[in-house]
């Protein structure tokens, strides 16, 4: 089975574009560092919840959505290793500064438990 990590991002909506280019460019280089699949989704139908939802979770603002994606891996050991290539590699450092607040964005690491196509 994969592994995948996955990620909750507030972007500010004019940012949009901006954000694709960077999330392009990293893309790239996950691939050649392993990742078998990289997905961006920009939210568009966020509804209010009660408790929590999308937006309170990142603490998104009223110009901001927010971004779901997630990286593929063939496995945690292939995810790490990949990870560390690309954190160290110069194009990733030659982006210049993130198109959002990362302070509030959420990430983790995910064992997958069902995988249905």
């Amino acid at each position: 089975m994969s592994y995948v990590d996955g990620f909750l991002v507030p972007v500010p909506a004019d940012k949009k574009e901006t954000y694709r280019a960077v999330a392009t460019k990293a893309a790239a280089l996950f691939k050649e560092y392993g990742a078998i699949r990289v997905v961006e989704c920009w939210g568009d139908d966020l509804p209010d919840g009660k408790l929590t939802d999308f937006k309170l979770s990142v603490k998104a603002e009223k110009t901001e959505t927010v971004v779901f994606s997630w990286i593929e891996w063939p496995s945690k050991a292939a995810r790490d290793a990949g990870h560390a290539r690309f954190v160290s590699d110069p194009r990733m450092q030659q982006m210049g500064d993130m198109p959002f607040d990362g302070k509030r964005m959420i990430f983790g690491g995910f064992e997958t438990l069902l995988n249905v196509q």
